[in-house]
């Protein structure tokens, strides 16, 4: 992708400024709505860094009264959802501005939905019988990615665990979708080697997965080879040289891309990963980034032709290759970038193994998977990345 010299404004269907500076509109943006008690939700780590306190500086002048939660680390759990409605609530905020990685804003986006609507986060479960409506208001928010991962700035759901059974249950209405995003790439120059890794390979696998899931969804096929393509070009770069605009700018597009088409559906892989977030706390991109070849190899005699198209968008080759081809691409790109090539290496024990079987088959994203994954195909799965 041509490096952008100014952002530059789309709607798909969320609207989007992006690019270099992006996060400078974001004061004159609310201002022209008339919002003036904005509420940042942020997570404690970004709340101390150079880059956070520079913005909350620049839209902190004139007679804005502008207030801070950062209460927030870890995947998100409900205590921190019910802790920021409170800060809301003391503010008297009038918005939310979501500043941070995939936690940060899928936290903001429960924080918007409980400010009016009634009873349990949980009540609000994507698909819980008996379930309650999304039908209250819900506050203006807008979104400003910090990495490129989970791509939730223009996504329709926020994933929250429950702290007693340390389970994720998903949250899902278009109404929670940020109101605008302000997508800048300058926000992830400053990224550790190893989250930028770790986030690139969420992002990846998102694009990777929604192409190979199953069902008829050609807008999504295409929007997730792209950023395919994107990230094969750029997520090594972004590792290796954290100033390169060009290919942090291919990063946060890519996510926003996967985010975008695994509207269509996920797999196995995240099924795995959903299981090591749950039983071992692992973040979610480390774990999709160590079991997607793994996992993937479930599905090579399901659907080669999507193999060999995914090995073409990453490798720019014309001919026909092996489906094959493309797991052994993703094992050279995880050894380039740092990611663990197996589970034993981040310290999941053999014992752990009957649990994550357990929780990644009750996982919905494997109900999307182009090849039905059963009991023993999980163990089967796990073994081989243990």
């Amino acid at each position: 992708m041509t490096l952008l010299k100014n952002p530059v404004r789309f709607n798909f269907p969320t609207p989007i400024l992006f690019g270099p500076g992006a996060r400078n509109a974001v004061a004159e943006h609310l201002k022209t709505l008339g919002f003036k008690r904005p509420l940042i939700v942020t997570d404690r780590g970004l709340a101390g860094l150079p880059i956070f306190q520079s913005f909350t500086a620049q839209i902190s002048q004139g007679d804005w009264a502008v207030a801070t939660f950062s209460g927030i680390w870890g995947n998100p759990v409900k205590s921190q959802v019910i802790a920021g409605v409170e800060a809301y609530r003391v503010h008297h905020a009038d918005c939310v501005i979501g500043f941070g990685g995939g936690a940060a804003l899928d936290v903001a986006k429960a924080i918007v939905l409980m400010i009016h609507h009634p009873g349990d986060l949980f009540d609000y479960e994507d698909d819980k019988p008996g379930g309650r409506p999304f039908d209250q208001e819900i506050p203006y928010w807008v979104a400003l990615p910090t990495a490129s991962g989970t791509g939730s700035e223009v996504g329709r759901s926020a994933v929250v665990s429950d702290e007693q059974t340390h389970l994720k249950k998903i949250i899902f209405s278009p109404r929670l979708m940020a109101r605008q995003v302000f997508a800048d790439p300058e926000l992830t120059l400053d990224l550790p080697a190893s989250v930028s890794a770790s986030t690139g390979m969420d992002a990846l696998t998102h694009c990777v997965e929604s192409f190979l899931a199953k069902g008829y969804h050609p807008i999504c096929d295409g929007i997730a080879l792209e950023g395919v393509r994107l990230a094969a070009g750029s997520l090594a770069r972004s590792v290796k040289e954290p100033t390169n605009l060009e290919a942090r700018s291919d990063m946060m597009m890519a996510s926003m891309m996967g985010a975008i088409a695994f509207q269509k559906g996920l797999g196995v892989t995240h099924s795995c990963a959903h299981a090591l977030s749950t039983v071992a706390d692992l973040h979610h991109g480390l774990a999709n980034g160590i079991m997607i070849d793994h996992a993937l190899k479930h599905n090579l005699e399901s659907c080669p032709d999507r193999f060999e198209s995914l090995f073409q968008a990453v490798s720019g080759a014309s001919r026909n290759s092996g489906a094959r081809d493309f797991l052994s691409w993703l094992k050279d790109l995880k050894a380039q970038i740092g990611i663990p090539a197996r589970l034993s290496d981040v310290g999941i024990k053999k014992e752990q193994l009957t649990k994550l079987v357990d929780v990644a088959v009750e996982d919905v994203c494997h109900s999307c998977n182009p090849r039905v994954c059963t009991r023993e195909d999980f163990v089967r799965i796990f073994d081989a990345a243990y």
